[in-house]
C-alpha cells in the first residue's frame, strides 16, 4: 500500500477528524476542547480528545491520548502527520478562530513517534472553524529534542 500524500485533501481530512474528536473532549474545568487526529502510513486515522481531571496535573492532552491509542494498537512508528484543533466549548460546539498548536509536553510525546518511525512528522495546527491551518514540521516546533536515540548514547 502506498504511503498517503500529505496534500491539502489529507490536511482537510485530518483537521475535520480532529474537529470531530474535539466535540468529545472531557473539559469541564477549562471548557476548552482540543481534538487531535493522526494519519498513519496506511492512510488510516486515529483520534483523541483532551481528558481533564479534577486533579489538574492528571489531565491528558488530545495529542497524548491519540498517540497512546496508536501505541496500544502497535502503530506508534506509523504516524506520518498530526492534525490538531482547539477552542472554547460553547453550547456543545468547539469555537475559535486561532490555530492551536501542541503544548511542549505533546511535542515531546510526538517526538517519540517521530524517532521510532524515523521521520519528521508534519503537524497541521488549525482553528476550530477551520478557517486557518498552519503547517509545521515537528523539528521546527521542537528543535534539539531528546528522545530514544539519546538514551543509546549514554
Amino acid at each position: 500500500m502506498p504511503i498517503p500524500t500529505l496534500d491539502d485533501a489529507t490536511r482537510d481530512r485530518l483537521i475535520a477528524a480532529a474537529r470531530d474528536a474535539a466535540t468529545r473532549a472531557h473539559a469541564p474545568y477549562s471548557n476548552f476542547g482540543v481534538g487531535a487526529a493522526l494519519l498513519l502510513n496506511d492512510g488510516s486515522v486515529m483520534t483523541g480528545a483532551n481528558f481533564e481531571n479534577a486533579s489538574y496535573g492528571l489531565s491528558l492532552c488530545a495529542e497524548t491520548v491519540a498517540l497512546a491509542t496508536a501505541s496500544s494498537a502497535g502503530r506508534l512508528a506509523d504516524v506520518l502527520a498530526v492534525g490538531v484543533i482547539g477552542g472554547a466549548i460553547r453550547d456543545g460546539a468547539v469555537i475559535g478562530e486561532t490555530p492551536v498548536s501542541p503544548c511542549g509536553r505533546c511535542r515531546q510525546v510526538i517526538n517519540e513517534a517521530a524517532q521510532i518511525g524515523h521521520r519528521d512528522i508534519v503537524i497541521w495546527c488549525g482553528s476550530a472553524t477551520g478557517a486557518q491551518v498552519d503547517r509545521h514540521l515537528l523539528s521546527e516546533l521542537l528543535p534539539h529534542a531528546f528522545g530514544p536515540t539519546d538514551l543509546k548514547n549514554g
